[in-house]
């Protein structure tokens, strides 16, 4: 599969939970929308994914990638109820980071 720079080390950077990096992925402006919320620059996006990595420890395993719709399937799995899933990413990029992200 031919993942974007950015998102192999998005991948990387989660499966090492390694939040400090992985908030580096994005732009300093860049919003995520997961669980309902949202998280605005890359502070808030560190926190969060600290966050969520302590509770759920959410492995991703890239499934599929497009690129015309800025997509990528995968399955997570974790510490949470019915793990493993199948989710997808929805990305917007700006100057090789992500600027948006929506996960459903």
């Amino acid at each position: 599969m031919n993942l974007p720079k950015v998102i192999v080390e998005l991948v990387k950077t989660q499966n090492n939970f390694d939040s400090a990096a992985y908030a580096k992925c994005f732009t300093a402006t860049a919003v995520v929308f997961d669980e309902g919320k949202t998280h605005h620059g890359r502070k808030e996006i560190e926190t969060w994914i600290e966050k969520a990595n302590k509770e759920y420890q959410a492995i991703m395993k890239p499934l599929e990638y497009s690129e015309t719709a800025q997509t990528l399937r995968t399955e997570v799995s974790g510490t949470f109820p019915g793990s493993p899933i199948i989710m997808t990413y929805h990305y917007e990029f700006e100057d090789g980071l992500i600027q948006s992200l929506k996960i459903v």
